[in-house]
C-alpha cells in the first residue's frame, strides 16, 4: 500500500475550497456593489423629487399671489391655493416686517405698521444655486409701484447658508387717480393701496394642504392739504426702501387716501 503524501489532502482540500471561496468573495462584492448603486440611485431620485417639489412650489406661490390679489379688495372674499410640501417646509411668519409709507412735502400723511410674510425653505441637498443667489419670481426689488400693470406681490428666491428660500410679501401701489373740480377748486386724489398680511401665529406646514387668503377688513384713512408742489411716495418694507417718481399735482388741494386691505393667511 502506498502511503499518502503529507500534502495530498491539503492540495485536494485547497482545490476544492478555491471555487467556494471565490464564489463567496464574488457574492460579497456583488452585494456591496448593489447596495452602493442602490443607495446612490435612491439619493439621485430623492434629489430629483426635491427639485421637482421646488419647481412646483414656485407655481403654487404664484397661484397663491393670485388668490391674495383677488380677495384683497373683495370684502370678506376667500380664495385658496393647493400646496404639496414633503422635502421642504412652508412657514407663515407673523408681523416681522416694518411697513412705513411717507409722502414727501406733506408731513402727517403717512402709514406705520408691520406685515407678515410667507416663506418656503428647502435644503441645498435638493436644490442649490450658490451662496447669496437671488432672483425674483414676482415683482422686483421695488417696495412701491405706481402703475396698474405692476403687481403688488413680491416673491423671490434666495439661498442662505444650507437653505434655499422663497419669500412672499406685498408692495404698495401709489398713483394720482383723478382730479375733480369742487366749487372752482381742483382737488387731486392720490390713492395709496396697501395689502397687509395677517398671520395669527408662527406656523410651519408639510404634506398636502390648502393655503387660504381671507379678506378681513378694508379701511381708508384720508389726509387733505393745499397743494404745495408735486409729491413723492416712499415705502420702507423690512428695511428695503424705494420711492415713486414725482407725482404731478394740479394747483388746488390734494387728498391722500390710504386704503389698507387686511388679508388673513392660514390653512
Amino acid at each position: 500500500m502506498r502511503n499518502k503524501a503529507p500534502n495530498d489532502s491539503l492540495t485536494k482540500n485547497g482545490k476544492a475550497a478555491s471555487p467556494a471561496i471565490s464564489m463567496v468573495i464574488i457574492t460579497a462584492v456583488t452585494v456591496v456593489l448593489v447596495l452602493v448603486t442602490g443607495s446612490y440611485a435612491y439619493q439621485v431620485l430623492e434629489r430629483q423629487r426635491g427639485a421637482s417639489e421646488f419647481e412646483t412650489l414656485k407655481k403654487s406661490i404664484v397661484t397663491f399671489d393670485d388668490a391674495v390679489r383677488d380677495v384683497a379688495w373683495d370684502w370678506n372674499g376667500v380664495r385658496s391655493a393647493r400646496f404639496t410640501v414633503n422635502y421642504g417646509r412652508l412657514e407663515l411668519v407673523p408681523d416681522p416686517l416694518p411697513l412705513n409709507v411717507t409722502v414727501t412735502g406733506y408731513p402727517g400723511a403717512n402709514y406705520n405698521n408691520s406685515t407678515a410674510y410667507v416663506r418656503y425653505s428647502i435644503s441645498t441637498n435638493y436644490v442649490t444655486f450658490g451662496d447669496e443667489y437671488q432672483s425674483y419670481i414676482l415683482g422686483d426689488n421695488k417696495t412701491v409701484v405706481s402703475t396698474g400693470t405692476e403687481g403688488f406681490g413680491r416673491a423671490w428666491i434666495k439661498q442662505e447658508s444650507s437653505w434655499v428660500n422663497i419669500f412672499l410679501n406685498y408692495r404698495v401701489r401709489a398713483a394720482r387717480t383723478s382730479v375733480v373740480d369742487i366749487n372752482n377748486t381742483l382737488v387731486n386724489y392720490v390713492d395709496i393701496l396697501i395689502i397687509k398680511l395677517n398671520v395669527a401665529k408662527w406656523s410651519m406646514y408639510t404634506g398636502d394642504f390648502d393655503l387660504v387668503a381671507r379678506n378681513i377688513d378694508i379701511s381708508t384713512t384720508s389726509y387733505s392739504y393745499p397743494v404745495t408742489g408735486d409729491c413723492i411716495i416712499s415705502v420702507s418694507l423690512g428695511g428695503l426702501g424705494s420711492s415713486t417718481p414725482p407725482i404731478n399735482l394740479d394747483p388746488g388741494n390734494v387728498v391722500f387716501n390710504f386704503v389698507v386691505a387686511q388679508v388673513q393667511v392660514g390653512v
